[in-house]
C-alpha cells in the first residue's frame, strides 16, 4: 500500500480555537488502492474486523517541531505492532487536531475523545472511538506534552 492511496480529511476542530459549541473531532481516511491488503490489516486472526482497542494511532515528526515539518500519521495494530496503514501530513494540522480532541474530552467523559473512520474507495468500512493519540518526534522519542493520553494512562 502507498501512502498516496489515503486521503486524510478532519472534522469538529474549529470550535477549539474559538470557544464554541464541543463537537467531537472525527478524521476521515479514504483508501482508494488495492482493497485486500487493507482489509487483511483491519482483521484479527479470527476474521473479525479489528476493534478499537486493538489499534493505536500516532504521528510521527519528520523533523523538528519548531519547522513546519511533516508528519507521517499511523495506525497500527496493537497485538502485533505491525502497521495497518501510514500517510504523510503536515504536523502543525495534526496538533491542531490533538488540541481539539484534548479539549473535547474534558466535556465528553469516558466515550472516546475523537472518531476515525475509515473508507474503501468512499464506502464505509470501520469506525473507531479513541482515546489516545501519540506524538514522537523524528528520533522516536515520544512527546507527551503533544500527545493525547488519558489520565491514569501509564506508557
Amino acid at each position: 500500500m502507498r501512502r498516496e492511496h489515503f486521503t486524510l480529511d478532519v472534522t469538529n476542530i474549529d470550535w477549539a480555537e474559538t470557544d464554541g459549541e464541543p463537537k467531537k473531532p472525527s478524521v476521515a481516511i479514504d483508501f482508494t488502492g488495492p482493497e485486500a491488503m487493507l482489509r487483511e490489516r483491519l482483521t484479527g486472526p479470527d476474521g473479525d474486523v479489528l476493534e478499537a482497542s486493538e489499534t493505536d494511532t500516532a504521528l510521527r515528526l519528520q523533523g523538528p517541531l519548531e519547522d513546519d515539518t511533516a508528519g507521517v500519521v499511523s495506525v497500527t495494530n496493537r497485538i502485533t505492532g505491525e502497521f495497518i496503514l501510514e500517510l504523510n501530513e503536515d504536523a502543525t494540522d495534526v496538533l491542531q487536531f490533538i488540541r481539539a480532541a484534548r479539549r473535547y474530552g474534558e466535556t465528553a467523559g469516558d466515550e472516546g475523545q475523537y472518531r476515525v473512520e475509515i473508507t474503501l474507495d468512499g464506502e464505509p468500512f470501520v469506525s473507531y472511538d479513541k482515546r489516545t493519540f501519540l506524538v514522537y518526534d523524528d528520533e522516536g522519542s515520544l512527546l507527551r506534552q503533544h500527545s493525547l493520553i488519558p489520565s491514569g494512562v501509564e506508557l
